[in-house]
């Protein structure tokens, strides 16, 4: 199976099919890339129990209600967090969205996390948040060189910032000038 990959790095946001050997280079230079900072890792929470957005009459604040993690989802968020440690990554951020799947996957991976509202999904009501590109874009510009931060967030949330929907644990290393850098899996 071919896997695609942006590989803004080299200046373009385009799409490219890439091969095993492509991979490993990219896998190679994702630690620089996050070590030069400048970046957010904008990941969607890992996967969860079969479903598609929330059942009717879900609440934010009752994980009980929601469309949660499974554990398929928990042992790949827990490989995330592994990837980073062994590349002695820390990221200096790490938000989530207030959903109980991007929390949980947020403290798996990272052990922490902050709740940003401006992460929380959209997906029940049609539309994305009114500003909300803007804001990203500034929080995105935000984070300095040397430094990333992590996104805890939704596959809307991804698309429209990126234009490109990623997989339940996908994510994509979006540099400040809003241009994404690396569609990846880690681990």
């Amino acid at each position: 199976m071919k896997r695609r990959s942006a590989l803004g790095a080299i200046a373009t946001s385009s799409w490219m099919v890439l091969h095993p050997p492509a991979l490993a280079q990219v896998a190679a230079d994702l630690p620089l890339l996050l070590r030069e900072g400048g970046c957010v890792v904008m990941l969607r929470h890992a996967q969860t129990e079969l479903g598609l957005g929330d059942p009717p009459n879900f609440r934010v604040d009752q994980c009980s209600t929601q469309r949660n993690l499974s554990e398929k989802g928990r042992i790949q968020a827990r490989h995330i967090g592994q990837w980073f440690k062994a590349h002695d990554l820390r990221a200096r951020a790490v938000y989530s969205s207030a959903w109980c799947r991007c929390k949980e996957t947020a403290d798996l991976a990272f052990s922490r996390h902050t709740v940003l509202t401006l992460l929380n999904s959209t997906f029940n009501e049609g539309t994305g948040q009114p500003g909300a590109t803007k804001e990203f874009s500034v929080r995105l510009a935000s984070v300095p060189a040397g430094q990333f931060e992590v996104w805890v967030t939704h596959q809307v949330n991804i698309l429209s910032l990126t234009g490109e929907g990623p997989a339940m644990g996908e994510a994509f290393i979006v540099h400040s000038d809003g241009k994404i850098r690396i569609r990846t899996y880690f681990g």
